[in-house]
């Protein structure tokens, strides 16, 4: 018989419960309804959604470009409109200034600053049909009597001719002398190359209204190795 004399009956006691509360843990753990988890279906799981981040991410660059293109479509829409003029030069008739099949920016907004001035080069609606763009050089200003006489240009009777630097060849000897009165608000245009120029000497309406100037030619563009920028510096008086 055993003997729990001097507290052994109290130690058996604890011991036992120490040893169920043990078994109640273990039991508990194996009657968990929770699966143990598949790692090959937590690995496809995963594979799956890296494809799906692939798939929103390729989605994303897509978006990016199409909405930069917007955006630059918008601004090349917005500054050819108001600020700038691209023009590709369909003839010779600004040789050697500017050649043929060139391309050019002009700017829309100078003479909202000021008038067009002497030697300027300007995009314009042909005053004969204005569905058609010109480029010329302007020559005489509002309220200026132009004569062209000999291959040279004078002024309001000014006996020294207006330079002529800018043309490759001498032009006009055989034209009889012409004389233009420019109107108020319109300007006399000549082309460069003098002798084959479709410009202010020969057309029906001889001068271009400044409503209908588009703008001032500011730089060749194209091809990229002639960039230019079109000012007029008078030669050097010695």
């Amino acid at each position: 018989m055993a003997d729990y004399s001097n507290g052994k009956w109290q130690e058996d006691e604890e011991l036992d419960e120490i040893l169920w509360e043990i078994e109640a843990e273990k039991g508990e753990g194996s009657r968990s309804d929770d699966p143990a988890p598949d790692i090959t279906q937590r690995g496809r799981l995963t594979e799956e959604q890296r494809q799906r981040n692939k798939r929103a991410s390729v989605l994303r660059e897509i978006l990016d470009y199409i909405v930069t293109l917007a955006v630059v479509a918008g601004v090349v829409f917005l500054l050819n409109s108001s600020v700038l003029i691209n023009a590709r030069i369909p003839s010779e008739s600004m040789e050697p200034t500017i050649e043929k099949g060139n391309q050019i920016f002009g700017s829309r907004i100078t003479y909202r600053f000021h008038d067009p001035r002497r030697f300027d080069i300007i995009i314009f609606r042909y005053p004969d049909d204005e569905s058609q763009f010109f480029i010329k050089r302007v020559i005489g200003l509002p309220g200026e009597t132009v004569v062209i006489d000999s291959g040279a240009v004078y002024i309001n009777g000014d006996p020294t001719p207006l330079d002529d630097s800018y043309v490759a060849e001498p032009w006009g000897m055989f034209e009889e002398p012409m004389v233009f009165e420019v109107p108020e608000g319109c300007y006399f245009v000549m082309g460069d190359n003098r002798n084959h120029s479709n410009d202010s000497r020969y057309w029906n309406n001889h001068f271009v209204a400044e409503d209908k100037i588009l703008g001032k030619a500011v730089v060749r563009y194209w091809p990229v190795w002639e960039i230019k920028l079109f000012r007029y510096t008078p030669p050097s008086e010695e």
